[in-house]
């Protein structure tokens, strides 16, 4: 895949300052995530297929740690 360049920042940035970012950037045959703070670093990818699932398994509340 090649570096997307319609990178979006996303509207759920965190409390605060927003600074727990992360922006998103789409293809035809991928969806791709980064970190705002450090753009350069590693790009998680998706098939668009695979994107939506990721995102409702990050909604599910986890169980409080003991």
């Amino acid at each position: 895949m090649t570096t997307p360049d319609n990178w979006r920042k996303s509207s759920y940035s965190g409390p605060g300052d927003g600074n727990e970012c992360v922006e998103i950037a789409d293809s035809p045959t991928h969806v791709a995530i980064r970190d705002t703070k450090a753009p350069t670093r590693a790009t998680l990818t998706f098939p668009p297929t695979a994107f939506a699932p990721f995102i409702d398994a990050l909604k599910v509340e986890k169980a409080p740690r003991v």
